[in-house]
C-alpha cells in the first residue's frame, strides 16, 4: 500500500506523487515494488534488503541513492515464541523523491503520522524526517519495554503461586525479545553516529539529534536493566525448582530407607530354613512388631538428622 504525504505544512495525502512528498510504503506487493523500481528507478536489491527480517541496521549509497535501514519495535501475537521483534523500515532518499518502505504494518509508523498530523508543522527538509523517525522509535521502544515489564511481574506472580513451566516459557520468551532489543538499539546508535556526519545537519537537526541520544540510551539502558532483572529471576526460580525437586528426592529415599527394614525382616523369616519360629503360635506377631520397632526407629533417626 503506498501513501503519497505532502509535508510542507502538516501531512496531508496527495492523489500522487509530487516532488519533495514522501512515499510511504507499507506491506508492499510485488506490484508496488516493480512499480517503485520502474518510476523511480531505484536499485532493485533496496527493495530486497529491506524485506530481509534480520538485516542490520545501516546505510549505503547506489547511483546518487541513498538507502538507510533503521530497526524499529514490532509485537506479534502475544503467545508467539517471541511476542516483542524489531523489524527493518528503510527509508529511501534521492533529490526530491523520499520513500519509506516496511513489510509491516507497526503501531509504530501510525502513531508517527497522527502525531505529525498534530504538530501540523511538517518537516524542514528529508534530514529532519529521518531523525524523527529514530526518536519516534526510541520513544516506541521504551513503550514496549513498559509493556514487557508488565509481562515480567505478572509472570512472576504466577510463579510465587505456582512454580509453572507455562510462566517460566512466557519470561524466557520475553528474555528472547530483550535480547533483539538491545541488539537493535545498538545498531541504531552506531547508525545514528555515523548519519550525523554524513548527511546535512543544521542548528535543528542537532538539537534534534540530543533527544534522539537520549531517548535511544534510556531505552538501552532500560534494556539492559530488564534483560539483568529477566535473568536473576529465571536464575532464581531455577534455584527453586532444584531445591524442591532435591526435597522430593530426599523424602523418597527416605521413606525408601524406613520402608527396607520390614521388608528385610519379612525376608528373613520368610526364608525356607530353620529359624526356630515355624511352630510358634506367635511367630507371626514377632516378626510384625520387629518390623514396626526397626521403623519408627529409622524414622526417629532421619528425623533427628533432618531428613524428613
Amino acid at each position: 500500500m503506498k501513501t503519497y504525504w505532502n509535508t510542507n505544512q502538516g501531512l496531508k495525502v496527495l492523489p500522487e506523487w509530487e516532488p519533495n512528498c514522501w512515499i510511504q510504503v507499507t506491506c508492499p506487493t510485488d506490484e508496488d515494488q516493480r512499480d517503485l523500481e520502474e518510476r523511480f528507478h531505484i536499485p532493485d536489491y533496496f527493495m530486497s534488503d529491506i524485506s530481509d527480517n534480520d538485516e542490520r541496521a545501516r546505510y549505503e549509497y547506489d547511483d546518487g541513492w541513498m538507502l538507510i535501514i533503521l530497526r524499529i519495535p514490532y509485537v506479534k501475537e502475544i503467545r508467539s515464541r517471541t511476542p516483542y521483534t524489531t523489524v527493518p523500515l528503510g527509508i529511501i532518499h534521492k533529490r526530491d523523491v523520499t520513500i519509506t518502505v516496511c513489510y509491516y504494518e507497526t503501531n509504530m509508523m501510525i502513531d508517527f503520522v497522527s502525531y505529525q498530523q498534530k504538530r501540523g508543522v511538517g518537516f524542514v527538509d528529508y534530514v529532519d524526517m529521518i531523525f524523527r523517525l529514530f526518536l519516534s522509535s526510541a520513544v516506541w521502544y521504551l513503550k514496549r519495554l513498559k509493556q514487557i515489564n508488565t509481562l515480567i511481574d505478572k509472570a512472576k506472580k504466577n510463579l510465587d503461586h505456582d512454580v509453572n513451566n507455562e510462566s517460566l516459557i512466557g519470561l524466557s520468551r520475553l528474555q528472547d525479545s530483550l535480547t533483539y532489543f538491545i541488539t537493535s538499539i545498538r545498531g541504531n546508535e552506531n547508525l545514528l553516529a555515523k548519519l550525523k556526519f554524513k548527511l546535512q545537519v543544521d542548528e535543528l537537526d542537532a538539537d534534534l539529534i540530543e533527544d534522539v541520544n537520549i531517548e535511544m540510551s534510556q531505552a538501552r539502558e532500560t534494556t539492559n536493566i530488564y534483560s539483568n532483572i529477566l535473568e536473576s529471576t529465571m536464575d532464581t526460580y531455577s534455584s527453586i525448582i532444584n531445591n524442591n525437586m532435591n526435597r522430593v528426592m530426599r523424602t523418597l529415599t527416605a521413606v525408601t530407607i524406613i520402608m527396607m527394614f520390614p521388608t528385610l525382616v519379612a525376608s528373613l523369616f520368610g526364608m525356607n530354613l530353620i529359624n526356630g519360629m515355624e511352630s510358634n503360635p506367635i511367630g507371626f506377631t514377632v516378626a510384625l512388631v520387629i518390623s514396626i520397632v526397626a521403623s519408627m526407629l529409622s524414622w526417629v533417626v532421619l528425623r533427628y538428622k533432618r531428613l524428613l
